[in-house]
């Protein structure tokens, strides 16, 4: 992994705050990357809980994010269709765009922020959901990083 995935409001392996989670506004967080490796066409972007109690849950997927854009502000709008040609998948809440932390109380859950550089634009239908999109990556992947973040209820 080469890409480095930062945010402004928590670091690796830090506390996720209660804005970006379900327990308050429910927000995307700001993500910024900082390698655009050579041949890329498109990042994507998945956020999964690997904690869950039924498994890994998906908060969040983005696809065909354009190579000159190199951050993501905070509170993307929960669509399918977004600015520049990316599209939003269907998260494991069961609407497009982001859902946070929202794991059961006292339990403290990983959140982990994938990036992914790519040599394609994901060729996926509106409302794709977790599993489409995981197969729509194999073998595009010229590279990628990850932010993991941790919330506690």
């Amino acid at each position: 992994m080469v890409i480095k995935l930062e945010s402004d409001v928590f670091e690796e392996g830090g506390l996720i705050p209660a804005r970006y989670t379900c327990d308050n506004e429910n927000i995307s967080p700001p993500l910024r990357w900082d390698t655009l490796p050579e041949h890329t066409i498109s990042f994507a972007i998945l956020c999964e809980d690997p904690d869950a109690p039924g498994g890994v849950f998906t908060h969040w997927m983005i696809a065909n994010i354009t190579p000159d854009t190199m951050e993501l502000p905070a509170g993307l709008k929960k669509e399918i269709k977004l600015e520049k040609g990316a599209i939003q998948g269907i998260n494991d809440f069961g609407f497009p765009g982001y859902g946070g932390p929202c794991n059961p109380g006292g339990t403290e859950h990983r959140f982990i922020f994938k990036i992914y550089a790519l040599d394609t634009t994901l060729n996926l239908n509106p409302g794709f959901k977790p599993a489409e999109f995981l197969r729509a990556l194999d073998e595009k992947v010229l590279d990628e990083g990850q932010l993991m973040g941790h919330y506690r209820r």
